[in-house]
């Protein structure tokens, strides 16, 4: 991936903890390294293929000097969730804030953090068996189109199937979304967990495998592999279940399992020969 570097931009603001800091104000240090694909700007000499980086150290300044917080971890992480919301040639940003001298009572020169955000690219299991099946998966679709910290999201066929673990109940309709998010796996997890909610779901009084409103899962997570308590990425069934792997395959059938290193191409068949 190619880089544009902002370096050492200097704004003077009254970011800080101490009420000297916020009153008196004093030089900052950002930069900002944005990381795109600059291959057709470089083609064709056009800076609409690019980002401008005279307009980004613009938007920068008029943020570290027009607000006020009192952590450098604070304006970082506004910086470049800003930087990725507006310019959508960005794949993801690291923005590094110095503080010189700052005030700890010690000879010190500068106090720096540095933080990378960036857009991920997430799979995500869909399932109703209960009332307009439909509309509770569109409804939950639009939930995750209209919200700012996802994009380019789109829906594979959805398809008719029996119900896994619990077979008494209504047959389930099941299909992935693929989008890209700003959100970490945790926030996306409370994410979902939000619009299953609007859903009408319940998952304090649902029976396990037992019939739902909306059902989100995580199935992957870029090439991330996660194993906690309340999370697990991959899913830990998704190569088990045909309904998962047979939409998945429809939408990205060469992804590959970061735990398996098998292609969905490759789960679904196996999955289908062990019938």
């Amino acid at each position: 991936m190619d880089k544009i570097e902002i370096r050492d931009l200097e704004c003077y603001c009254h970011h800080g903890v101490l009420e000297e800091e916020k009153r008196l104000g004093q030089k900052f240090l950002v930069s900002v390294v944005m990381y795109i694909d600059a291959r057709k700007a470089g083609k064709t000499d056009d800076l609409t293929f690019s980002v401008d980086y005279a307009e980004v150290s613009h938007v920068v300044n008029n943020m570290m000097t027009n607000l006020q917080y009192k952590l450098i971890e604070t304006i970082a992480e506004k910086i470049s969730k800003e930087l990725l919301l507006k310019y959508k040639l960005l794949h993801a940003v690291e923005v590094c804030i110095k503080k010189p001298w700052a005030p700890i009572l010690l000879p010190i020169d500068t106090v720096a953090l540095t933080i990378r955000r960036e857009w991920t690219q997430v799979y995500v299991g869909v399932g109703s068996n209960i009332g307009n099946r439909r509309k509770y998966i569109d409804d939950a679709f639009a939930g995750i189109r209209n919200d700012r910290s996802c994009r380019k999201a789109y829906m594979s066929k959805l398809i008719d199937t029996e119900p896994y673990g619990r077979t008494d109940q209504d047959n389930f309709l099941n299909g992935v979304i693929c989008f890209d998010t700003l959100y970490s796996p945790s926030e996306l997890l409370d994410f979902l967990h939000d619009l299953e909610a609007k859903g009408q779901r319940s998952r304090e009084t649902e029976i396990r495998w037992g019939p739902r409103t909306i059902d989100l899962d995580i199935l992957l997570y870029g090439d991330d592999i996660i194993q906690k308590k309340d999370l697990v990425i991959p899913h830990r069934e998704m190569h088990l279940r045909r309904f998962v792997l047979e939409p998945l395959e429809e939408i990205a059938p060469f992804k590959q399992h970061p735990v398996f290193h098998k292609t969905v191409s490759q789960l679904l068949l196996e999955l289908k020969e062990k019938g």
